[in-house]
């Protein structure tokens, strides 16, 4: 959602606000503040930027409340922080942490009535009894913090770097300018969640102001971030696609088919996802879909074709008529693998075969496991020699299509071996149930009974 949709929406909250005036308790002014950083952490603005609250034992000069997704950059904080810093001394407590963002108001501060779970109780009851303080949703950053070398030009001193023990042994002068430098850590998600360790800076942050107020000090807070611990970036419009779209992995690229080409037009095409061969059992499969293939040596005409791939000698290819289909079919004969001078051949004319006009395909085709491809070596040196083509199709005739397959004839069938025990079941437990039926039907009862008020039915024992 961009900044301009929720503009008005979250500029009507403010006005509502400001209407409220004084009848708003402190306590609902901060709902409101936590309020809108939801609002704007909810617009997801490009710009990287941190909170900062300023709250004071003093006073401190008005300051309008910020549009509805609008950035405080760096230039109006100056601006406000020489009104605020320009005459007196002041002491500021600067509760730098490592990072700050919106969310984590929003995710750890309890802002939608659980506040015994919140993270920041000392803070929000330090602003809730403060008489004067300033709320910045969004500051400015641009890769550090400003906020360090804006108090150290206004206050004209270099930060002290304190904690909460050597605060209270420190003697503070509040006649000149004091700026105490209070640095909290972030969550590295390593030993403590993020609610921890926001928790035990919340418990810091009370200590301090506590130890402050003991000394009688006048003082100014400010808590931000060094760096944001979030940063949300929003894509332009223009770089997104207009409309819906589906959104599906992107597909890999996939390599063409291998086509043997005769007079300029194709005659064999191959195409697998991978070619692997294997001279021994435990030798690593070799991918011949990833080499460049020379076709050398193929060939095809009406009955046969060859092609000639690599180590792979050759894909022998035949077509003959059926009269009892009635048209011709063609089968892969045999596949030879030659290496080393020796050559392993195997059959494949039992299992892989289409209709002359069809192209073959199957999702695995290899000669060790429900082999299609059976080996034919009386050699025992390629006896372990195997074949794993992985997603295989291959046509060698009628290419009527250019470069595209026909039609592919599966050589995984409709009817496998468990659709037909699911059906010859099925078929035996109907038959069961019909004969149960049947049986039920030709029940038939009694067409006369005894009445006991009358004579009782005599039934003769013989003729």
């Amino acid at each position: 959602m961009t900044v301009s949709r929720l503009a008005s929406r979250e500029q009507s909250f403010a006005e509502r606000l400001k209407m409220a005036g004084p009848r708003c308790s402190s306590k609902v002014r901060l709902i409101a503040f936590i309020a809108l950083f939801v609002a704007l952490f909810a617009t997801g603005s490009a710009t990287a930027q941190v909170p900062l609250l300023i709250w004071t034992s003093e006073s401190l000069p008005p300051l309008a409340s910020p549009a509805a997704g609008h950035i405080t950059s760096n230039d109006q904080l100056n601006a406000y922080l020489t009104s605020a810093f320009s005459s007196g001394s002041h002491t500021v407590l600067l509760f730098l942490q490592d990072k700050l963002s919106k969310d984590d108001f929003t995710v750890f501060g309890g802002v939608f009535g659980n506040k015994q779970d919140s993270a920041f109780q000392n803070l929000e009851a330090v602003l809730q009894s403060s008489s004067s303080s300033v709320t910045l949703p969004a500051l400015e950053w641009s890769g550090s913090s400003a906020v360090l070398p804006l108090l150290k030009d206004k206050l004209g001193v270099s930060p002290l770097p304190v904690d909460a023990d050597t605060l209270s042994e420190l003697t503070i002068n509040a006649s000149v300018n004091n700026l105490l430098l209070i640095s909290l850590p972030y969550c590295t998600g390593l030993q403590k969640s993020c609610k921890e360790v926001l928790h035990i800076n919340d418990e810091i942050i009370g200590k301090v102001l506590s130890i402050v107020k003991a000394k009688n000090v006048l003082y100014t807070a400010v808590y931000t971030g060094v760096q944001p611990s979030r940063v949300i970036s929003e894509t332009s419009v223009p770089n997104q696609p207009v409309g819906r779209s589906l959104l599906q992995a992107v597909v890999a690229d996939v390599s063409p088919p291998i086509m043997f080409n005769v007079s300029g037009s194709p005659c064999i095409m191959l195409w697998a996802q991978n070619l692997n061969i294997s001279f021994t059992s435990t030798s690593p499969w070799l991918d011949l879909a990833t080499q460049t293939p020379s076709l050398a040596g193929s060939l095809c005409n009406q009955t046969n074709s060859l092609t000639v791939l690599m180590l792979i000698s050759s894909f022998a290819m035949s077509q003959r008529f059926y009269p009892g289909s009635a048209r011709n079919w063609f089968t892969l004969d045999s596949v030879q693998l030659q290496s080393s001078g020796q050559t392993a051949s195997f059959i494949g004319s039992r299992s892989i075969y289409a209709p002359a006009e069809y192209s073959f395909h199957c999702q695995s085709v290899n000669s060790f496991d429900q082999a299609l491809l059976v080996p034919n070596n009386t050699n025992q040196n390629t006896s372990q020699w195997r074949l794993n083509f992985i997603n295989f199709q291959i046509q060698g005739f009628g290419l009527g299509n250019g470069t595209n397959f026909s039609y592919a004839s599966d050589c995984a069938g409709f009817f496998s071996p468990g659709i037909w025990m699911g059906l010859v079941t099925s078929l035996v437990m109907l038959l069961i149930l019909v004969y149960g039926l049947h049986m039920i039907m030709q029940l038939s009862t009694m067409d006369r009974f005894d009445d006991p008020k009358g004579p009782s039915i005599s039934v003769p024992q013989s003729e």
